[in-house]
């Protein structure tokens, strides 16, 4: 299944995002973490692309392994960050022969000790041009795109940030992810925008659950999201990790889940951290538009 399959009109699409682990040890633990995420049917499966390209292998490896083992559709993330087109065009061919459908093409993060995000010689700047390259050269692929219900840390507006966006879209995206958000009227602002200025696509909104507040404050300082003040003291009235935070994160989630659903989006994408536990927990509380979910066992 491609993205645009999976956020078809008159489907509801759920897609789960995993990140490369470093040991054999971690590689065996997720793998039993997707099994209990397979109970609630998802359609695609993504796996991220580490800075300047440092997973390349194990992101392919990840994809590849979790289609082959549960017959589950799998995108790959792919950067710009130290590629070069001719690496870019590598990548794409060998995710393609790997079973991989689908490919989620970001620009990426500039390095720690760049300000800027500068490409490398024979590399590409922009992520609307890589989506031109896919859809040039591999037009087999589904695409997605990242969008910014908060705006891009680096954008020098909301407006001009929906006019990248808008040309990623226009290069071929399929379907645009957005960044995590706390506030569903910040993806409802974003979402009406978007489509004002001709995006056209479905907008899926991503969710990163607050489990650990120290964890997901550390995460939102870098993106730029913002955190619900009320959750943010009632959480921090427990220890970090805590059950008593597990379960507020969940309830928060699954009202935030519930309200997106009720206004028709076309799907969710969860951040699910490799864990199970908080997804598998948020998916049992909510009623989803689609068949096949199961209860966690």
């Amino acid at each position: 299944m491609k993205f645009a399959d999976c956020y078809a009109p008159g489907r509801f699409g759920l897609s789960m995002e995993l990140f490369p682990p470093k040991t054999p040890k971690g590689m065996d633990a997720l793998m039993r973490h997707v099994q209990r995420l397979m109970d609630f049917a998802p359609d695609i499966v993504t796996c991220t692309y580490g800075a300047g390209g440092s997973t390349r292998d194990r992101t392919l490896e990840v994809a590849q392994r979790v289609h082959r083992r549960f017959g589950v559709s799998v995108a790959a993330h792919l950067t710009l960050v130290g590629s070069t087109v001719e690496q870019l065009r590598s990548f794409l061919r060998e995710a393609w022969e790997r079973g991989i459908e689908n490919i989620v093409a970001l620009r990426g993060d500039p390095p720690r000790d760049q300000q800027d995000f500068r490409p490398v010689p024979g590399g590409l700047r922009y992520a609307n041009e890589l989506v031109e390259l896919i859809r040039r050269e591999f037009p087999q692929f589904g695409v997605a795109v990242a969008g910014y219900p908060e705006t891009h840390q680096e954008a020098p507006s909301p407006e001009a940030d929906l006019q990248n966006l808008l040309r990623k879209v226009q290069a071929g995206a399929d379907v645009v992810i957005t960044q995590l958000f706390y506030d569903n009227q910040d993806f409802f602002r974003f979402r009406q925008r978007a489509g004002e200025v001709g995006v056209r696509v479905p907008i899926v909104p991503g969710l990163l659950p607050i489990l650990n507040l120290a964890q997901v404050k550390r995460i939102t300082s870098l993106c730029g999201a913002k955190l619900p003040q009320e959750l943010i003291e009632q959480m921090g009235r427990y220890e970090d990790g805590s059950p008593e935070q597990f379960r507020l994160g969940v309830e928060f989630a699954a009202r935030q889940v519930q309200e997106l659903v009720d206004q028709g989006v076309p799907g969710l994408h969860f951040y699910v951290l490799n864990r199970s536990e908080a997804t598998s927990a948020i998916l049992s509380q909510v009623k989803l538009p689609r068949a096949g979910a199961k209860p966690s066992p």
